[in-house]
């Protein structure tokens, strides 16, 4: 994330922090069978990550809670990411040993905590990373954009200055995850692609073949 050289505004922080405790404790009530991980684990990575945008609404070093709050971030993208591929994995063994220890239900809501839990992330990954982040954005730091809204092509529609804020980003990535492609917003990044094609990938696999395989179970 590259930061604007005067930092004047600060992107409310409040709806990230929702979203990524939201992550925790998806991970936290999935089913003991399923689970990769101890209870305890989703918790403590949701509290490390929640502490540095907390001290930066409270602390007036804005620049050095910002860049902790970029390595967090980062790490808890990669930590969680890899976490929800290994639930995928863990899923999709169970399905095909078609295991007596896993009932139709634990393997349908185990599918939906993956696929809620692939939504809330990529949200921050786009968050964090189109046109160098939230701040660069609220500051109007000269960044190329990752995303093209549809707004930014009305400019007579919307309120004067207009900018994506987080909730854009969790629409996008809820459409990605839902029709396998951007609705409204467009790609214009090679990473932006790929990381829609990761989500899509990720999303397809838990609906199409887990979640289907649950409601087989339950019929």
């Amino acid at each position: 994330m590259s930061e604007p050289a005067e930092i004047t505004h600060i992107e409310s922080r409040w709806p990230v922090a929702l979203v990524i405790a939201l992550v925790g404790l998806l991970l936290t009530l999935l089913p003991d069978r399923i689970r990769v991980a101890p209870t305890w684990v989703p918790s403590v990575v949701t509290i490390l990550i929640i502490a540095p945008m907390i001290a930066l609404s409270l602390n007036p070093a804005k620049a050095l809670w910002l860049r902790i709050e970029s390595i967090v971030i980062s790490l808890f993208f990669v930590v969680t990411g890899l976490g929800l591929l290994d639930q995928l994995t863990v899923l999709l063994s169970a399905m095909l040993r078609r295991s007596s220890d896993i009932s139709g239900f634990q393997l349908l809501t185990s599918s939906i905590a993956v696929w809620a839990g692939t939504v809330l992330l990529f949200s921050v990954a786009y968050w964090r990373t189109d046109r160098g982040g939230p701040e660069a954005r609220a500051n109007r730091a000269s960044t190329k954009p990752d995303w093209l809204f549809p707004q930014e092509t009305l400019p007579r529609d919307v309120p004067r200055g207009w900018r994506p804020t987080f909730i854009d980003y969790l629409f996008l990535s809820y459409c990605a995850a839902t029709a396998f492609s951007p609705s409204g917003p467009q790609p214009l990044t090679s990473r932006a692609m790929l990381l829609l094609m990761l989500e899509s990938m990720i999303s397809l696999i838990t609906i199409i073949a887990i979640a289907a395989r649950a409601i087989s179970l339950l019929s």
